[in-house]
């Protein structure tokens, strides 16, 4: 068996007029129609009881001993906390008091009458004034509980973003670490394929690092800029080179480009993987430093991205594939797959030349 929901509490009402008589009146047709109505015949009277009690609304009258209704409705804002609407009650002849009421903040204003139609009036005016102020305060309780809501958000995604920045610092310290530790398993190994891989290895390792050092150190993960992340790789890979007695110069050109974060990872896979092919083989023993370009720009037909790996140097040989051989080869089409990417070789160009178009 349903319970029914208990009864509302019948709207509390401070009447306040010196006519006693036709605060009488009003009250038993308030009453008999829901209300609960207290009722005070001047101003100081009226202020005890607010100050006391809390009422859903004042029908406050403009003449009463002592003080008027206008003082009196600016006492009421003044001094009581959450002040109930006010509906004002003036003469026939006092539209001037009727519009310096609602300008000083009445809810609504009444013609005051004991006969005609002024109980009914009276009602819906109460009604419509209690209804206007509860939407009011409905709005404006949802209001702060949005602004607190967002204000927590914020200091979520603040402190998100912070254990992001340390995440990609720590990342970025445990590759420098793996890094160093193959630098240092290279040193121990004579072989010399085996040195070529685990440097391979450390290139590849860079490529991933310089990610996630920026990441730590910029405002936005989820977006990084490519062409200074291309710069940075580049001078890492020129670094870790250095050594090898190539002394091949490594340029770029680029255009501003600002890419989702997983996206640049296999970006930087691929140009480690073209770049030092390049220095391995573009210029071999007996032909002396050369250039190594790589640039990107966008296409000109779409919104694509053209990155281009070139050299003047010896060129590919009739059996390689165009990306290379090996576990390189087969890097870079994952990664390429990763991409929704397409390589081409340009045939035509001297040395090598190989071209990655992709989506942003």
């Amino acid at each position: 068996m349903a319970v029914a929901p208990p009864p509302s509490p019948a709207p509390r009402i401070l009447y306040v007029d010196d006519d006693v008589a036709l605060g009488r009146l009003v009250a038993r047709d308030l009453e008999r129609n829901g209300f609960a109505v207290t009722s005070a015949t001047d101003a100081a009277k009226a202020m005890e009881l607010l100050r006391a009690s809390e009422f859903d609304l004042v029908v406050l009258d403009h003449y009463m001993p002592g003080q008027d209704g206008l003082d009196t409705l600016a006492q009421i804002q003044s001094e009581i906390p959450v002040a109930p609407p006010v509906v004002y009650l003036t003469g026939s002849q006092e539209s001037r008091v009727a519009v310096a009421a609602l300008k000083a903040g009445a809810a609504d204003y009444m013609i005051k009458s004991a006969e005609g139609d002024f109980l009914d009036l009276l009602r819906t005016a109460i009604h419509q004034a209690i209804e206007q102020t509860t939407l009011r305060r409905e709005r404006a309780a949802a209001r702060i509980a949005i602004e607190a809501a967002n204000r927590r958000l914020e200091t979520l995604v603040e402190r998100q973003a912070v254990l992001l920045r340390e995440m990609n610092h720590r990342i970025a310290n445990s590759l420098a670490l793996v890094g160093s530790l193959v630098r240092l398993q290279m040193s121990a190994i004579s072989d010399g394929a085996a040195r070529s891989a685990l440097a391979d290895t450390q290139h590849r390792l860079a490529a991933i690092m310089q990610v996630h050092r920026r990441l730590y150190t910029s405002a936005d993960v989820e977006k990084t800029d490519l062409s200074a992340y291309l710069r940075g790789l580049l001078a890492e890979l020129e670094r870790s080179l250095s050594g090898t007695g190539g002394h091949h110069r490594l340029s770029l050109e680029t255009v501003p480009v600002v890419l989702a974060t997983d996206r640049v990872v296999p970006v930087g896979v691929i140009v480690t993987e073209l770049v030092t092919n390049a220095l391995k083989y573009a210029y071999p023993d007996g032909h002396g430093p050369g250039e190594i370009r790589i640039r990107l720009r966008r296409a000109e037909s779409c919104d694509d991205l053209v990155l281009s790996v070139e050299d003047d140097g010896v060129g590919l040989g009739d059996d390689e594939a165009a990306a290379g051989t090996g576990l390189g080869r087969r890097v870079i089409e994952a990664m390429a797959v990763s991409l929704e990417a397409r390589i081409e070789i340009d045939n035509g160009h001297r040395g090598t030349r190989i071209t990655l178009t992709f989506p942003p």
